[in-house]
């Protein structure tokens, strides 16, 4: 897989597969634009060196078909204000229309096309689709690492079109950053998975289990492997199907010489209002009726101690019920306590959109390693699955 770095641009059109899919609200404005900006240093990196850019996107998931509420046209707006530069907007980018201007493109003109996914040929990652979006420019970049895992048309089968394919840098440093978690780690590595669903995860445990040498497991995940030892959770979320699987991970751990560490405590409500009654107990007993939503203090200390002198520290997945602010005080504790210890020297990468959001929420973004915004992406590159969306880039 090369880099763009080693692509010479002069006087080519590049067409950028990105990833802007940001959230809008009602009015259809832009509510964060984390993701646009994650894109500019590939795009001005080809527009200084006397390129034009193409620019494919998705945004939501409008089923194959237009939808005014999905349009990228509020991107191509707000681009244009962050590139200091008009960007003209392709309504139909398969079009004999479309391939024109894309033909007259001069050096420093940037164009975005209407999102990707208004037609269904793009997530079945269809041949002719894939081959019409390549007539659009002379080479193709990757730098939507977020959406790698998909074998898309315009993430994947589009590569096939092209001689000259690189990785933009985004794309490249998400692979960069989730490699010293995967092959480049120091010890002691210490991993803190939360979220909902075992089943979501597993691969990615037994993955990591490989490799750490401390593995805590919060949020609901942990009272599926809470139960599993036998112990009383109330009605906090369980996955009764994937019983047997804690089981065997916990049995794994300890092969591993893996300290696998669950939640000491949780506070539980008696329901998932914000206004809930709430109290603290162990979370070995918790009381029929009471759910668990968050980790408790001692959970919290216990977080603490695993990270004094963690060398390397991924975390994907919040301790509770992290969009009720409620139940979001062990998820917030957690993001300082890992920007407290990336600032002691550690290598640390924050992946899922829960756990950067509370970063974010607690203004420690520039105090970790790495942010991914690589989603599934990057939970399937840590499972140590071969993305298409990689693997098509590569010569």
């Amino acid at each position: 897989m090369q880099s763009l770095r080693n692509a010479h641009l002069a006087g080519k059109r590049v067409v950028i597969r990105v990833d802007y899919n940001v959230p809008l609200n009602e009015s259809l404005q832009i509510t964060d634009d984390s993701r646009i900006r994650a894109s500019l240093a590939t795009i001005s990196y080809v527009l200084e060196n006397g390129a034009s850019v193409v620019l494919l996107s998705h945004l939501g998931r409008p089923q194959g078909t237009p939808d005014l509420k999905y349009s990228l046209r509020p991107v191509a707006l707000h681009l244009s204000r962050l590139l200091q530069r008009p960007i003209r907007f392709i309504e139909n980018c398969v079009s004999y229309e479309a391939q024109e201007i894309c033909r007259n493109l001069q050096p420093g003109e940037v164009v975005l096309c209407e999102n990707i996914r208004f037609y269904k040929e793009e997530t079945a990652g269809d041949l002719k689709f894939a081959e019409q979006l390549s007539k659009l420019g002379d080479i193709f970049v990757n730098d939507a690492f977020s959406v790698s895992h998909r074998a898309h048309a315009s993430t994947t089968t589009i590569a096939q079109f092209f001689e000259e394919k690189f990785a933009g840098f985004l794309l490249e440093a998400e692979i960069q950053n989730a490699n010293r978690i995967l092959k480049n780690y120091q010890l002691p590595f210490v991993a803190l998975i939360g979220g909902a669903k075992v089943s979501d995860k597993i691969k990615v445990v037994e993955n990591l289990l490989e490799r750490v040498t401390h593995l805590f497991i919060g949020g609901a995940m942990a009272y599926t492997f809470l139960k599993a030892q036998g112990y009383h959770i109330g009605k906090s979320r369980v996955e009764e199907a994937s019983l047997s699987i804690a089981q065997a991970i916990l049995e794994k751990a300890s092969q591993q010489n893996v300290q696998l560490i669950l939640p000491q405590d949780s506070v539980i409500a008696l329901s998932l209002e914000p206004a809930a009654h709430t109290q603290v107990v162990a979370s070995t007993v918790i009381p029929e009726e009471w759910i668990g939503v968050d980790i408790g203090p001692a959970a919290i200390s216990q977080i603490q101690n695993v990270l004094e002198g963690a060398k390397t520290i991924l975390w994907n997945g919040p301790m509770g019920v992290f969009e009720i602010p409620e139940f979001a005080k062990g998820t917030l504790a957690l993001a300082n306590l890992i920007a407290a210890q990336t600032q002691k020297g550690a290598f640390s990468l924050v992946g899922g959109g829960d756990s950067v959001a509370a970063l974010t929420q607690s203004g420690l973004t520039d105090k970790i390693s790495y942010v991914s915004m690589g989603g599934g992406a990057l939970l399937e590159y840590l499972e140590g699955t071969i993305l298409p969306g990689i693997a098509s880039l590569e010569t």
